[in-house]
């Protein structure tokens, strides 16, 4: 079409009574509105200890802020070798890189999801040389500017950036829990590691003490004083010692080489020396049962994850309404040069359509069900997630209460122990006592305080994972201690 009128007046006109029908209508959404259901929870954790309420008064917890960087729960153990260690995860672990790639690329859907508000704008230019019917030899030069506009009159891209928000949103969540689950691994681990060196230790001062029981029997034996059999039960002794005291080197590699996986290092590259840690984990406060919905990353990826498929039933139930877009575009052409130079032609055009689906065989109507489907899917995951978080505080909690009333008996036991073998040695060397009544009772001290040990390792294990159950931990701040969550 050639004009020679002003065309954007002509397009204004033209478009003004769709594009203000639209703008009538942009406020109107198809689709529920996103409401969080309803989780099980309770008012206080059964496991909780009786002395509850008495020390968390004293905490307080924070209004949950995702832009808060989550505290260094870790620091409460007090030891700088796990400092170090965390300091590394974050930067080197390769699963925590992927959730964060994850992540961006969840950021990149958002974008690209929000660009749908927006026209589509395309440019062009063209230059053709033809032969007419007549002969004669046709020249043509063309530019053109065009637009194209799908308006969002249901809301199909608004619940679209709806739901890709929430992706993204629990994405980040996701990122959040990893790095949690991957810092409460590597938690457990040293402090295994460091229960294996104390099983070491034990191991060797055993390992001697029988050395030299064995050296005494030896010497009896050649004396005439004691039997053969004395020396073969004095000799097992000490070489079962010796077998577990490889054993338990065994033990302590593996777990060197997971830490060195878990701050992104190949084993080769990480040699951690022996040292001492405390004997008793710190006691870790316990809040209201609810507060776990505020603080727990995995739980508010799951409740997010129930946002972007809520929003998904809004883009299926748009698909029954048509669609309207408007387009225009508008440029110059001309057969020669010398006329791009003087006087080229305007050409222009602007146009509305409407296009809607008349029959699609239940198309539409299975997409539907499909995304209701989805959310009700979701909707049992976050419940299940809510579910398995309250299991996994409660059986740490009962896990630690009742550790340190067992760490309480077996200390019990392992100081009876070491007293009845104090005594049988000073019966042996008056003769009062057989060498069986003293490798008993060296056998009873020896795998009584390994059981110590053991009970030890527990109750760290317990206590780092009662920390990831409840979110991640805490930080200090005025008037007590801050619990610090993500939502």
């Amino acid at each position: 079409m050639m004009m020679k009128m002003n065309p954007l007046s002509r397009l204004l006109s033209l478009g003004a009574v769709p594009l203000a029908c639209a703008l009538l209508l942009a406020g109107c959404a198809v689709g529920p509105d996103y409401q969080r259901p309803d989780a099980p929870t309770s008012p206080a954790f059964k496991e909780a200890p009786a002395d509850a309420e008495a020390w968390t008064g004293e905490w307080k917890t924070a209004e949950p802020q995702d832009a808060h960087a989550r505290p260094q729960w870790w620091q409460v153990f007090g030891d700088a070798q796990l400092d170090a260690l965390m300091s590394q995860v974050q930067v080197s672990n390769q699963n925590i890189k992927a959730a964060e790639a994850q992540y961006r690329q969840a950021l990149a859907s958002l974008q690209a999801a929000r660009a749908g508000f927006f026209p589509t704008v395309d440019a062009q230019a063209g230059v053709s040389r033809a032969r007419g019917a007549s002969g004669n030899t046709l020249n043509g030069q063309s530019v053109t500017l065009g637009a194209t506009w799908e308006l969002d009159v249901w809301g199909r891209v608004r619940r679209q950036v709806e739901s890709s928000e929430a992706n993204a949103q629990a994405s980040q969540a996701d990122l959040a829990s990893t790095l949690l689950s991957t810092q409460a691994t590597l938690a457990q681990s040293y402090f295994l590691l460091r229960v294996a060196d104390a099983q070491k230790a034990l191991l060797d001062r055993t390992v001697a003490d029988y050395a030299k029981s064995l050296q005494l029997v030896q010497n009896q034996y050649k004396a005439g004083t004691a039997q053969r059999s004395d020396v073969l039960q004095s000799e097992t002794q000490l070489k079962s010692a010796q077998a577990q005291q490889l054993d338990i080197q065994i033990t302590r590699a593996q777990l060197e080489h997971a830490i060195a996986v878990l701050i992104g290092k190949p084993p080769a590259e990480l040699s951690l020396g022996q040292a001492d840690f405390a004997a008793t984990p710190p006691r870790v406060p316990v809040a209201v049962p609810s507060v776990l919905l505020e603080r727990r990353p995995d739980i508010g990826a799951a409740e997010r994850r129930m946002a972007s498929a809520n929003a998904q039933i809004g883009v299926a139930q748009a698909a029954y309404y048509p669609t309207l877009s408007l387009s225009a575009s508008g440029g110059l052409t001309a057969s020669t040069l010398a006329r791009w130079m003087s006087l080229p032609d305007r050409i222009w055009s602007v146009g509305a359509g409407l296009a809607g689906t008349l029959f699609d065989g239940g198309l539409r109507s299975a997409a539907k069900a499909q995304a209701v489907a989805a959310y009700d899917q979701t909707v049992a995951n976050y419940r299940q997630t809510v579910l398995g978080a309250f299991q996994e505080v409660e059986d740490n909690l009962a896990a630690q209460r009742l550790l340190e009333q067992e760490s309480v008996v077996q200390n019990d036991a392992v100081r009876a122990a070491r007293e009845a073998l104090a005594l049988v040695n000073n019966r042996y060397r008056a003769g009062t006592a057989s060498l069986l009544d003293v490798l008993v009772a060296q056998t009873t001290a020896y795998t009584a305080e390994r059981t110590a040990l053991t009970i030890m390792g527990r109750q760290y294990t317990a206590s780092v994972v009662l920390i990831k159950a409840l979110g991640g931990g805490w930080h200090q701040g005025e008037g007590g201690v801050e619990t610090v969550g993500k939502r």
